[in-house]
């Protein structure tokens, strides 16, 4: 059985600009990809902002809480973190 790896959530940037956040896990990896109005084309997202990667890591809780994804995966998103943003507290 094939486990759905893609989770989004909408955040607001800098300007007060609503902004659709995708995140799909491919190879591995959790890449990120935003939209800005619907229907326009989904931009990959190089560097994703800290507060993509914890809405990133509360979107895997919950879901590991309904076994929508295996456990260790909140794991890997926390050490995907903390490699990319060193010293962050996340409990």
């Amino acid at each position: 059985m094939a486990i759905k790896s893609e989770v989004g959530w909408t955040r607001k940037n800098e300007d007060g600009v609503k902004v659709e956040i995708s995140c799909r896990r491919y190879g591995g990896e959790w890449l990120f990809y935003q939209q800005f109005k619907r229907g326009e084309d989904w931009e990959p997202m190089k560097n994703p902002p800290l507060e993509d990667w914890l809405g990133l890591l509360d979107t895997v809780r919950r879901r590991i809480n309904r076994r929508l994804l295996p456990p260790d995966e909140e794991v890997r998103v926390k050490k995907m973190i903390y490699d990319r943003y060193p010293g962050t507290k996340l409990d």
